[in-house]
C-alpha cells in the first residue's frame, strides 16, 4: 500500500509573496479558500510572513481581520499555519522579548494553530525566546533549519554537517517543538544533499518526530527535492495551486500527484476536485498581474539564490520605479554579495538585505554604498552568520555606517533598546489618539511609520491589476497632491518625448532640466543668466516618506534633507554642498525618479 503523504497547501501565503509580492486583496481570494476546503485539503498556510506586513502596506487591509476571515472560510477543524522570522517574527526589524510573545498571544487570538518559525542564520541564539514563546501561547511550534545551496566554488557551510550541526544546537538549547521543518526559499539545495540531511536527522530525532520540507520552483528542481525528502524519511512537503504555483512558487499539486504516481506515495487528496478549485482560484485572480518571471524556472539561482518570494517582490519594486531594465545586473552582482556577506541562508530578511547591496552595487558602484541592513548584518547586529563576512567588507561597513562589530545576542540588545519597547509602541500611539488595543501595539511595532498611516486611515492601495488596457498598473490612491504623468507627447523624427512644463523646469522622459522661454529679440533671463543654485538630485527611485530640513536651513555638506524609500530602504538624500536651502521640489508620499530634481541649495 502507497504511503499517504501530507501536505500544506501554500497557495494563500507563500504562493501570494512568491506571485504576486504579497499584494492580494482578502475579498479576492477567499472563494478560492473555500474550494480549496470543499476539495479537501485541511492544512493551510494562511498568513506571516511577508503577508503581514504587505496587508498595511500596500492593501489597506488589516492582518489580524484577513486571519480572521481565513479561519471562518477554512472551517473550525482546518489546521491554519503562519510564517514567523525568529527574532524579527513578521517584520524585517528585529523585536524585543515583549513584542515577540504578544505576536504569538495575538495569533492564537486570531485562529492560528501552527506558527513556523526560523531564522535566516541558522544562529539558534534567535529562536530561544520566540520558539518558547509560541508554545506558552498555545500554539504548535514547528522549528526550522534554513537551507540554500552555496554558490559554486563555495564552501565552509550549507551541507549535511551544517544542517546536522544546527539541529544539535536547537535539542541542546531544549527549544520546545512539535515538529521539525527543513526550509529552502531558494529552491537551490541539491536534492541528494536534502535526501541526506533529513536521513540524517531521522536518526538524531526521536523517532515520532514529524519533519516537514519545504522548497521552491524556482531553479527547476523543487519536485526532485520533495522526492528526495520523502526518501529521506520526511512526513510532509508543500505544495500550492495554480496560478500561485510552478516558477517562484511551490510544486503544484496535480504536478506532485502525478509525479508520485506508482512511486509508493501518494496524495491523499481527491485530485478532481483539486482541479476543479485550482479552476476556482483562476477565475479570483484573473484581474491580478502575473510577472512573467513568477511563472519561469530561474537558470542563474545556484549561482545567486534569490528566494521566489523575494524575487517577484523585488522585480515589482523595479517595474513600480521604472527600472527593471536594471535586474539582470543585480542578479549577478548577488553572487558576490552572498560570497562576501557570511553564508546566511537567502530567505527574508537575509535575501531581502543581500537584494538591497547588490541593487546598491549597480546603482552606485560595487561597494561605495553599504545597504544599511547589510552592513549590519556582517557587524554581527542581527546574530552570527554561518562563516565570518569578507573582512575588508566588514571594515567598509564599519566605517560607513559608523559602527563597531558585535557579538552580543540580538534579543539582548533589542531588550536595551526603549524604542523596541511595548512601551514605546503604545507612547506612539497615544501620541496619534489612537486605541491602544494589543493589536494596536503590534502593528505599530512590526509596521512602524506605514503601520501607523494605516491606523490613521492614510494608508494607499498598492495592488497590481490589469486595467483595461492589458497594461499592469499600480493601483493606487491619488488625493490631488500628486503630480500626474506628463502633459504632453512630443514626436520628433517618429520618436516620442513625454513632457510637462512645470514654471521654470521641464521634465523631459523623467530628465528635469532648467528652462527659460523668450522672443529672438528678449534678453537672457536673469535668474539663468546668474544660476539658481545647486540641484539636488535623485539618484534612485523611490518615494518620499520624511522631510529632514526646511527650506531656509542652512546646511553643511552630507546634511540630510529628506529620506527617501527605495527597494525597502530608508534613504538619506543629503545636502552636495554646504549653502541655504533655497527649495523643496517634492512634499512627503511623492514618488520621485532617478535623476528628477529634488532640492536646490544656494
Amino acid at each position: 500500500m502507497a504511503k499517504k503523504i501530507k501536505f500544506m497547501c501554500t497557495a494563500f501565503r507563500d504562493g501570494f509573496q512568491s506571485a504576486y509580492g504579497a499584494r492580494v486583496l482578502t475579498k479576492d481570494f477567499l472563494p478560492a479558500v473555500e474550494a480549496a476546503r470543499d476539495a479537501g485539503i485541511t492544512y493551510f498556510e494562511a498568513g506571516g510572513g511577508a503577508r503581514f506586513q504587505s496587508l498595511y502596506f500596500y492593501c489597506n487591509e488589516d492582518a489580524f481581520v484577513m486571519m480572521d476571515e481565513f479561519r471562518k472560510t477554512a472551517g473550525p477543524d482546518a489546521e491554519l499555519q503562519t510564517l514567523a522570522r525568529g527574532v524579527n517574527v513578521v517584520g524585517l526589524d528585529s523585536q524585543s522579548s515583549d513584542i515577540i510573545r504578544l505576536h504569538a498571544q495575538l495569533f492564537k487570538k486570531h485562529g492560528i494553530t501552527t506558527i513556523r518559525n526560523f531564522d535566516a542564520l541558522n544562529d539558534v541564539r534567535n529562536l530561544i525566546v520566540s520558539g518558547k514563546s509560541i508554545v506558552d501561547a498555545g500554539l504548535k511550534h514547528q522549528v526550522c533549519i534554513t537551507m540554500m545551496e552555496l554558490p559554486p566554488g563555495c564552501t565552509g557551510a550549507h551541507d549535511p554537517d551544517f544542517y546536522l550541526g544546527i539541529l544539535r544546537q536547537i535539542l541542546d538549547a531544549e527549544i520546545p517543538f512539535d515538529s521539525l521543518c527543513f526550509k529552502d526559499a531558494s529552491g537551490s539545495a541539491v536534492p541528494s544533499k536534502v535526501y541526506e540531511t533529513i536521513k540524517q536527522a531521522r536518526g538524531i530525532l526521536p523517532g515520532e518526530t514529524f519533519i516537514h520540507f519545504h522548497t521552491h520552483e524556482t531553479a527547476g528542481i523543487g519536485l526532485n527535492a520533495n522526492k528526495a525528502a520523502l526518501d529521506g524519511g520526511a512526513d510532509a512537503i508543500d505544495l500550492s495551486m495554480a496560478p500561485c504555483s510552478g516558477g517562484t512558487c511551490q510544486t503544484d499539486i496535480l504536478v506532485m500527484w502525478h509525479a508520485l504516481r506508482g512511486t509508493g506515495y501518494e496524495l491523499d487528496v481527491d485530485i478532481n476536485k483539486i482541479r476543479e478549485a485550482e479552476e476556482v482560484f483562476k477565475d479570483c485572480m484573473k484581474e491580478y498581474f502575473l510577472p512573467p518571471e513568477a511563472l519561469a524556472v530561474e537558470p542563474l539561482i545556484p549561482w545567486c539564490p534569490m528566494p521566489g518570494g523575494a524575487l517577484t517582490a523585488n522585480t515589482q519594486m523595479l517595474r513600480d520605479n521604472g527600472i527593471m531594465d536594471k535586474y539582470p545586473e543585480i542578479i549577478k552582482s548577488m553572487s558576490e554579495v552572498v560570497k562576501l556577506g557570511g553564508y546566511g541562508t537567502s530567505v527574508t530578511p537575509v535575501s531581502q538585505f543581500y537584494f538591497q547591496q547588490a541593487f546598491n552595487n549597480v546603482m552606485f558602484g560595487p561597494w561605495k554604498k553599504i545597504a544599511p541592513d547589510y552592513g549590519k548584518m556582517v557587524l554581527g547586529c542581527f546574530g552570527k552568520t554561518p562563516v565570518p563576512a569578507d573582512s575588508e567588507i566588514v571594515k567598509i561597513a564599519a566605517e560607513q555606517l559608523k559602527m563597531e562589530p558585535t557579538k552580543r545576542s540580538p534579543i539582548e540588545m533589542n531588550d536595551e533598546d526603549p524604542e523596541k519597547s511595548i512601551k514605546h509602541a503604545r507612547e506612539t500611539l497615544q501620541s496619534s489618539g489612537i486605541d491602544e488595543t494589543d493589536e494596536n501595539i503590534f502593528i505599530v511595532a512590526t509596521c512602524k511609520d506605514k503601520g501607523l498611516k494605516f491606523l490613521k486611515g492614510e494608508a494607499e492601495l498598492g495592488i497590481r491589476k490589469i486595467l483595461e488596457n492589458s497594461v499592469p498598473e499600480v493601483v493606487a490612491k491619488d488625493d490631488g497632491h500628486h503630480k500626474k504623468l506628463s502633459d504632453y507627447i512630443v514626436t520628433v523624427n517618429d520618436k516620442d518625448y513625454s513632457i510637462r512644463i512645470e514654471g521654470d523646469k521641464a521634465i523631459v522622459n523623467d530628465k528635469t532640466y532648467q528652462i527659460g522661454i523668450r522672443r529672438n529679440d528678449e534678453s537672457k533671463p536673469k535668474a539663468l543668466t546668474e544660476g539658481t543654485g545647486t540641484d539636488v538630485i535623485a539618484q534612485m527611485p523611490g518615494k518620499v516618506i520624511r522631510l529632514t530640513s526646511r527650506i531656509g536651513d542652512n546646511l553643511h555638506s552630507g546634511q540630510s534633507i529628506m529620506i527617501v524609500e527605495a527597494m525597502k530602504m530608508e534613504v538619506h538624500v543629503s545636502s552636495p554642498i554646504e549653502g541655504t536651502l533655497t527649495d523643496i521640489k517634492v512634499i512627503e508620499d511623492d514618488h520621485v525618479k532617478t535623476g528628477q530634481v529634488l532640492a536646490v541649495i544656494k
